[in-house]
């Protein structure tokens, strides 16, 4: 058997049975009590404390305005010489979401681009140690034109060695350095382009055919 469920009547001038007000005032407290207890997201918290010190003046426990107050300033007095400046602080304006993006985009560019120059650098070192093989070279113009170019006791000793008078790290070349001298010496002494992976014959057929000295100038 099919038990329909009582619908409470509603209409005009009809009271309400005791226990569904009761039952509709206990819904609305659980309610109340959920949202007290509901913790706040880092936004929330966030933007609260910011509006609620923005709402409030500074104190005379700050350093700069303690400054003022020493120079004879007084509380609610304009800024300048003659008092005539502005009274309240610049309104702040933030804006959230939109630079978090491009600041995320930004760093993945910039990776990438790290990544792919490691590995021209890399694709130029191998070039060039089997090129100037080719020619009878046998040391390479600098240690890093070839790839693991210093046996473990060559590096020793150049780590014995005293550093001479201002030398510091920070005259080291970047591997974006690197990679343009590199390609430099590649492109003038084998007339080679790491990024066409060809060995033109001459200096004109080089600038002829080879697009530019960049990966960038390499892209379709």
């Amino acid at each position: 058997m099919i038990t329909k469920k009582h619908n409470p009547d509603v209409r005009p001038g009809v009271p309400m049975v005791k226990r569904e007000k009761e039952a509709l005032k206990k819904e609305a407290l659980q309610k109340e009590k959920n949202a007290q207890n509901r913790q706040k997201s880092y936004k929330e918290q966030e933007r609260e404390s910011r509006e609620a010190a923005l709402q409030s003046s500074i104190s005379s426990q700050n350093k700069g305005f303690a400054l003022l107050q020493k120079m004879g300033y007084k509380a609610g007095q304009g800024l300048g010489k003659q008092g005539a400046g502005r009274v309240e602080p610049v309104p702040l304006n933030i804006k959230t979401g939109s630079s978090l993006i491009l600041n995320s985009k930004v760093r993945k560019r910039t990776e990438r681009e790290e990544r792919q120059t490691q590995g021209d650098l890399r694709k130029s070192q191998r070039a060039c140690e089997q090129l100037d093989s080719q020619k009878g070279i046998t040391v390479p113009r600098d240690s890093w034109y070839w790839p693991e170019a210093l046996k473990e006791e060559e590096a020793e000793l150049l780590e014995e060695e005293p550093k001479p008078e201002g030398s510091d790290d920070e005259e080291e070349l970047t591997p974006l350095d690197k990679l343009q001298f590199l390609t430099s010496y590649l492109r003038g002494a084998h007339f080679y382009c790491i990024w066409c992976g060809t060995a033109y014959n001459d200096e004109e057929d080089l600038s002829s055919n080879c697009p530019g000295d960049s990966a960038a100038d390499h892209d379709d």
